[in-house]
């Protein structure tokens, strides 16, 4: 990973960043944080999510989230005065079926009736990847607008973006979620279907789109970092970068670390130590503080091996601290102005 000194954004031509990882690594906050500091980049944002958490409600402390976009943020003014702003959509899929139907089928009223009947919720639940289909189709209208317009295909008078970022399902089913339209393209051959889904895979595997994953330094987290990158090249999607989230701090260089592991504590100093602050001292304390150490020092051995794993991937790469006070919209904003100096935005 470059060193945290600001550098140019990795992804000028990108307007849709699609954010996955392990459950754990933190996805949702790290997709907070990149909207954010993409608004402080003086670009208007739409944060989007799909997984009915209302994950964006609670980090940004506003009130849940409707089907509805609406501004929850402004970005950290740059040296020039510039600011964009972060909107905040939760999207679920009865009411993008129930927009779909109105805004393509002019149904209107009848489309409620629907859902009244229970349609909706059949379509939804029991139809295969129909679920999917109209999350993808909602980021894709929304990523679709004229920036300084009105959207062709959406409502009138709806907000446009220069970017979107999607907190999208976990890694594991990434490459399904993206790929949904493929497979629906491939049942519908002919038609307006067809047609949509086209639009929509070919804006998924263009350039104006990246796909970053999130982890953490353990073994597994970063093992399915690794088979996600994998599953998603071979799809023909767009592989952005891994933000490495919640890395503890580095209080000892390598060399002290090693002294630690290969067991060159002396005892008897750091007793010494300890009575000169004034500590109350017996071996058994000595001990335990000796052992915590060499757990330390193995524990960052094995971080650094995960480290090299993921760099090993060939993608940009951008680190995150665990911030102890926990995740608000101030630890938001920390982490966002980290994601810039870095690159990310």
């Amino acid at each position: 990973m470059t060193a945290l000194a600001d550098r140019p954004d990795d992804w000028p031509k990108v307007r849709l960043h699609v954010v996955t990882g392990k459950g754990g690594t933190g996805k949702s906050t790290v997709a907070a944080a990149l909207a954010l500091a993409l608004a402080t980049a003086g670009r208007n944002v739409l944060l989007c999510e799909v997984e009915g958490r209302q994950g964006i409600a609670r980090m940004f402390d506003v009130d849940p989230l409707p089907y509805e976009e609406r501004r929850i943020a402004k970005g950290a003014p740059e040296a020039d005065g510039r600011s964009g702003r972060v909107h905040a959509l939760h999207i679920d899929a009865e009411s993008a079926l129930l927009e779909y139907l109105a805004m393509y089928y002019r149904l209107g009223r009848a489309g409620k009736a629907l859902d009244r009947f229970g349609v909706v919720d059949f379509a939804t639940t029991i139809a295969p990847g129909v679920r999917d289909v109209l999350l993808t189709g909602k980021v894709y209208e929304a990523v679709q607008r004229p920036r300084g317009g009105r959207s062709t295909d959406g409502p009138e008078g709806t907000t446009t973006y220069d970017a979107v970022v999607l907190d999208a399902p976990p890694t594991g089913r990434i490459s399904q979620f993206l790929g949904v339209n493929s497979e629906l393209a491939g049942l519908a051959r002919v038609g307006p279907v067809k047609t949509q889904a086209d639009k929509v895979m070919d804006l998924l595997r263009s350039p104006r789109t990246a796909v970053h994953l999130v982890t953490i330094l353990e073994e597994m987290p970063v093992q399915e970092t690794s088979d996600g990158i994998a599953e998603l090249r071979a799809a023909g999607l767009p592989v952005g970068g891994v933000v490495v989230n919640l890395v503890r701090p580095r209080a000892l260089g390598a060399g002290a670390l090693a002294r630690v592991r290969d067991g060159g504590l002396d005892p008897s100093a750091i007793t010494s130590d300890l009575q000169r602050a004034r500590v109350d001292v017996d071996a058994e304390l000595v001990a335990s503080l000796v052992a915590e150490a060499r757990e330390h020092a193995v524990r960052r051995r094995l971080e650094d091996e995960q480290r090299d794993l993921v760099a090993a991937e060939g993608v940009p790469t951008y680190e995150l601290p665990r911030l102890a006070s926990g995740i608000d919209h101030g630890a938001l904003v920390e982490l966002a102005q980290l994601l810039r100096r870095q690159g990310m935005a």
